[in-house]
Parts: C-alpha cells; sequence; structure tokens
C-alpha cells in the first residue's frame, strides 16, 4: 500500500486523547491506529456489541484490547472510555456509529464530544480514505499492491461538554474539510470517472448520503424483522 499521513505531531506522546475516525471501511480499525502507531502509542477503539460476539472478530478484538460498546447501554460504554482516557491510553471512535456507503461524513453522534468533555482529554480528529477500496461494506477483499491510502490528522479540538451538539457539528466540518484534502490530494489517475470508491460530488458513483441512509434504515428493519422472526420460533 502506498499509505500517505500528516499531521501525526497533533498526537499527544503521553496522556489520554480520544481519536474521531470517520468509518469508510472495515480495514480503519488498522489505518486509524496508525497515527498512534507513528508517535509511539497504541489506540483502543470503541466498536459495537456485535463484533466481539462474532465467532472470529470476538476473540480478535479481545486479544487487541478494544473496548466493546453495547448500545442498549450506552452509559456503561462511556464511562468505560472515560476511565481509559482519565487513565492516560489513547482511545478511538468512529462518530457516524457505522459504516458510510457514501463515502462522505456522515451525521455525527454526540458520544465523541461528550466522552472526551468528562474525561478532560483532547478529541484529535482522524480521517483515513482509500481504506474503503481494500475492504467496503458489499466489496470483496482488494489486497491489489500501491493502492492509496491517505491519513490526516487534525488539531486537537477541547470540547466543554455545555454544547455537545454544536461541538459535534463543529467536529463534522473539521473532519468533512479534512475528508476533501484526503481526495483531492490523490493525482486524477486514483479518481477515475465513475469510480465506485468516490462519492458522486467528485466525480464518483458512490451512493448520495440520503440514498445511502435509506438503504442503511431498510436493512436495520430487515434486521429487526429477522430477529423478531426468530424469536417467534
Amino acid at each position: 500500500m502506498d499509505i500517505h499521513m500528516s499531521g501525526t505531531e497533533h498526537i499527544p506522546t503521553s496522556g489520554g486523547a480520544l481519536i474521531a475516525v470517520n468509518h469508510v471501511s472495515y480495514v480503519d480499525y488498522v489505518m486509524g491506529g496508525l497515527p498512534g502507531v507513528e508517535r509511539g502509542r497504541y489506540t483502543r477503539f470503541m466498536a459495537k456489541k456485535e463484533i466481539f460476539d462474532h465467532g472470529v472478530g470476538g476473540p480478535l478484538m479481545r486479544s487487541f484490547g478494544h473496548l466493546e460498546v453495547d448500545r442498549e447501554s450506552g452509559a456503561a460504554s462511556m464511562l468505560t472510555a472515560v476511565k481509559a482516557l482519565r487513565e492516560g491510553e489513547l482511545v478511538g471512535i468512529f462518530p457516524e456509529a457505522t459504516i458510510s456507503q457514501s463515502f462522505l461524513i456522515k451525521e455525527l453522534k454526540s458520544g465523541a464530544v461528550r466522552i472526551a468533555a468528562d474525561a478532560g482529554v483532547p478529541l484529535i480528529p482522524v480521517v483515513v480514505w482509500g481504506t474503503q477500496r481494500i475492504l467496503a461494506k458489499g466489496r470483496k477483499l482488494d489486497l491489489s499492491r500501491h493502492q492509496r491510502i491517505d491519513i490526516e490528522v487534525g488539531e486537537p479540538m477541547h470540547p466543554s461538554g455545555d454544547d455537545p451538539a454544536a461541538e459535534t457539528v463543529a467536529l463534522r466540518t473539521r473532519m468533512q474539510e479534512m475528508l476533501e484534502r484526503c481526495i483531492l490530494a490523490a493525482p486524477a489517475s486514483e479518481r477515475p470517472e465513475g469510480a465506485w470508491w468516490l462519492p458522486q460530488q467528485y466525480g464518483g458513483s458512490a451512493p448520495t448520503i440520503e440514498e445511502a441512509a435509506a438503504a442503511y434504515a431498510e436493512e436495520r428493519r430487515r434486521r429487526a424483522q429477522a430477529r423478531a422472526a426468530k424469536r417467534r420460533t
């Protein structure tokens, strides 16, 4: 892979910090942790309970010390993250909560700014781009050589928690600006017209944010139906 990384100086060499990473691929846990590695740090990512329940994924996530998030017990999950941060660890969070199939920055959950504020640590935005070409939702694994990956680390933010909604909007705006820089940093040959991994506004054919949201809502509806049917049997 051809990895281009900038802004790693914003990752502190000691002390707690919350790393907010966009989510376009199943390998973002790996790439989102590289800035920390560059600074001699390890990032423990928050991940949904379903991954930990998986027969293969669960043991792997536990072996790396990642943090389980139970959406039905959000407060307890936040406390676990706050504790790790107060103990001086780097914690990673995907504030979009799910993979963005539009490859743009979705609406963010407010958990990132609230956790950082509660722990009294900086919130550091990180944007990864190109990982969707390796393993995107609904796509096969592609380990072709020389695929370009861009990772930008932004300046730390210091949420107060007084207005989580406004601070979350500010985080999303920052991440949107970073994402655009990453997309446009690649040469034109890496952005072919109609490419499935490119958002439409950059000449690609990925779903719009609205189309992706509708598809995700339908997927959740089908899953809920399947769970209900299973309970009835």
